[in-house]
C-alpha cells in the first residue's frame, strides 16, 4: 500500500506530507520515512559518484572497491550478475566461469553499474542521513510557499524566484521529434537539491498543460494539502471527499447556530 505517492508528483506529494489534518502534521518524521517516499516515487536515495579510478590502467583503486562494496550493500558482483540475469541462465557455474574470464575493466564496470545502481534503491537508506531529512523538509517549506499563493501571476513569480536558487543546468531533450529544455540538477546533487529541481520541472510541466490556475491547496482547513483540479467546471476546492464533506458539515452546523 502507498503511503506518500498519491498523485506521484513529487511537486505534490512532498508538499502533502505535511498534514495539517493530523494531530502530527510530520508524515516525514525519520529517515525511514524519507527512504520509503523516495522508493514510491522513484528517487534515488543519493546520487551515485564515479569512483575514483587509478589514473594508469583506468581501473577502480582498491579504496574505491571498498567504498562501492559498502554502498551496494556488501553484495557479491557475482550474486548481482545472477540476480540480474534470466532463470534460464542462472547456473551458478557458467557465471563463475564468465566473471573470472572478464577483463578487469569489464568487472569494475559491473561492480559499478550493477550492483551500486542496484542497491541504491534496495539499500538506499544506507546513503541517507538526518541533514538529507532537514534538507528535504527544507525544500518542502519552499515549495509550500510557492503552492499558497492562491494568484496564478503570483505563484508563477514565486517559482520563478525559487528556481533561480537552484543551482541546475539545462538540458536539450528531444520528444517526438521537437527539442525540449529540461532543467537538471549538477552531477553528484544530493537528494534534496535533486527534489527540488524534479519539483520545478513538473510544475513548469503542469503549467505547459494548460493546468496552472488549477493548481490548489485545500480550502477545508485545517487541510492545506496541494491537488490538481481534474474537474471539468475547474472550480474544485478541497483535496477529497473526504475534507469537502467535513467542510459542507461545518458550514451546515454554522447556518444552524
Amino acid at each position: 500500500m502507498r503511503q506518500y505517492a498519491e498523485t506521484g508528483l513529487v511537486a505534490i506529494d512532498l508538499v502533502n506530507t505535511w498534514d495539517e489534518y493530523l494531530d502530527d502534521p510530520e508524515r516525514l518524521p525519520d529517515v525511514a520515512s524519507l527512504h520509503r517516499f523516495c522508493q514510491e516515487l522513484a528517487c534515488r536515495p543519493a546520487a551515485l559518484r564515479e569512483p575514483e579510478r587509478s589514473p594508469e590502467t583506468g581501473t577502480l583503486t582498491e579504496g574505491a572497491r571498498k567504498a562501492t562494496a559498502v554502498e551496494a550493500g556488501d553484495r557479491a558482483p557475482l550474486e548481482d550478475a545472477r540476480e540480474a540475469a534470466p532463470v534460464d541462465v542462472r547456473d551458478p557455474a557458467p557465471l563463475e566461469d564468465a566473471w573470472e574470464a572478464a577483463p578487469v575493466d569489464v568487472r569494475d564496470r559491473a561492480l559499478l553499474e550493477g550492483a551500486r545502481e542496484a542497491a541504491a534503491v534496495e539499500a538506499g537508506d544506507m546513503a541517507l542521513t538526518e541533514g538529507d531529512l532537514v534538507a528535504v523538509r527544507e525544500v518542502r517549506g519552499r515549495l509550500r510557499d510557492v503552492l499558497a499563493v492562491a494568484d496564478p501571476g503570483g505563484r508563477a513569480a514565486a517559482l520563478a524566484r525559487w528556481a533561480s536558487d537552484l543551482p541546475v543546468r539545462a538540458l536539450v531533450e528531444t520528444e517526438g521529434g521537437v527539442p525540449r529544455l529540461r532543467p537538471a540538477p549538477p552531477d553528484g546533487a544530493d537528494l534534496a537539491l535533486r527534489l527540488a529541481v524534479r519539483a520545478v520541472t513538473e510544475l513548469l510541466d503542469v503549467a505547459a498543460a494548460g493546468d496552472w490556475d488549477r493548481l490548489r491547496l485545500c480550502a477545508a482547513r485545517p487541510c492545506r494539502d496541494a491537488f490538481i483540479d481534474r474537474s471539468r467546471p475547474g472550480r474544485r476546492q478541497f483535496c477529497s471527499t473526504r475534507c469537502a464533506n467535513r467542510a459542507h458539515a461545518a458550514a451546515s452546523r454554522a447556518r444552524h447556530r
